[in-house]
């Protein structure tokens, strides 16, 4: 395990710092890029003073948010919490939310001091209309978690000119292993694109879904050393929670977290320009589950605020309220105040191991709510 004084808060500054330097040392050349970083580090201080304000006002603003712009998607990944929650699929356009609204909700966000949001799907890519929007707010920052299958020239055009719009590409580790998860050719369609966009000197992630059959691999250095080389600077570990009772058996177990944190920080140490994170595995030094509006929420591709996308509950949409109305959802609200948030965190998902007592607390909200 890492060391107990470890603070995330710290290590993804002082890693966003090493990460902002390399990009303007290789940006001397290119002035109009070096300015739009620096303009990130002064966006980060303006957004924070906003939070800030709010919280002495008694208004507790999470730092980022995390929105489900479409149910579409081209894939069907094995294990898929969406698909397993019905929460995407195939040619599902009618259960979304026009661009216009989303286009509200970044600016609402903006004004909020939200920081950034990570914007997923489904295949967020297929809503382009979305991601226009997004480009346009150049004062948020959009991680989109993509399997970049859809990745075109009018895209890789968006990247580059739009650097608060970053792609987060998903991969599982190795050509066999990727291809068995998410279709044969994904792999090497993943390192054309990884390749693509070192050459136009786009700043990009990697994602990847830790599984028993795939933790040895990419926890290896000679993963990481291999993403680094082609242009990655962040690698983001999700623990696979089986959503799909089907696929329980490609959960983590405890000793299999205790060695991902240790894999993890030899990684750490050894990639200093890098940026690595496990979620929900990195909560266990912030006091708990992140979720619900402690630091994000959800935000499903119909409108609905969730407490986040393992634990796809609602009781109020953003078709109908703003943000900072939905920011007081009863629901959220009570997560929060019966401790369902709280308690030994040694990885894996709190809410997901506790759904039964979260259903019970929404149809409490809920039978509160018709009797007012």
């Amino acid at each position: 395990m890492e060391e107990k004084n470890f603070v995330l808060s710290d290590y993804m500054g002082d890693r966003i710092g090493n990460v902002v330097k390399g990009a303007i040392r290789s940006s001397f050349t290119n002035p109009k890029e070096a300015a739009i970083i620096m303009k990130y580090l002064m966006t980060g201080k303006s957004a924070k003073t906003k939070r800030d304000n709010f919280e002495k006002n008694g208004e507790h603003i999470p730092s980022f948010l995390i929105a489900s712009i479409t149910s579409d998607c081209n894939l069907h990944c094995k294990g898929c919490y969406a698909w397993a929650n019905h929460a995407c699929g195939e040619h599902m356009e009618h259960s979304q939310m026009p661009g216009e609204i989303w286009g509200d909700i970044f600016t609402q966000a903006e004004e909020l001091g939200v920081l950034f949001i990570l914007l997923a799907g489904g295949e967020p890519l297929l809503r382009k209309d979305v991601v226009r929007l997004a480009a346009k707010h150049d004062k948020l920052l959009f991680p989109i978690f993509t399997n970049g299958t859809v990745m075109d020239n009018e895209y890789m055009g968006l990247f580059d000119k739009n650097r608060n719009i970053v792609p987060v590409l998903s991969i599982e580790g190795n050509r066999q292993q990727t291809d068995d998860r998410r279709g044969v050719g994904t792999y090497d369609m993943l390192v054309a694109l990884m390749d693509g966009l070192k050459a136009k000197g786009i700043l990009f992630g990697a994602s990847v879904t830790v599984t028993i059959e795939n933790i040895e691999t990419v926890t290896d250095p000679a993963f990481a050393e291999m993403l680094f080389a082609k242009g990655c600077r962040a690698l983001l570990f999700v623990e696979y929670v089986p959503v799909d009772k089907k696929t329980e058996h490609l959960a983590l177990a405890e000793a299999d977290r205790a060695a991902l944190e240790k894999l993890k920080e030899n990684l750490r140490m050894t990639f200093e320009d890098m940026i690595f994170i496990s979620f929900p595995g990195d909560e266990q030094y912030t006091g708990g589950c992140l979720a619900a509006g402690r630091s994000f929420f959800h935000i499903n591709a119909n409108g609905g605020v969730e407490p986040c996308p393992f634990s796809p509950y609602s009781d109020v949409s953003l078709r109908d309220h703003t943000l900072l109305e939905a920011m007081h959802s009863q629901f959220l609200k009570k997560l929060k105040e019966n401790g369902l948030l709280d308690g030994e965190h040694d990885g894996g998902c709190l809410l997901f191991e506790r759904e039964t007592q979260v259903r019970r607390l929404l149809a409490s909200c809920q039978s509160i709510s018709k009797e007012v």
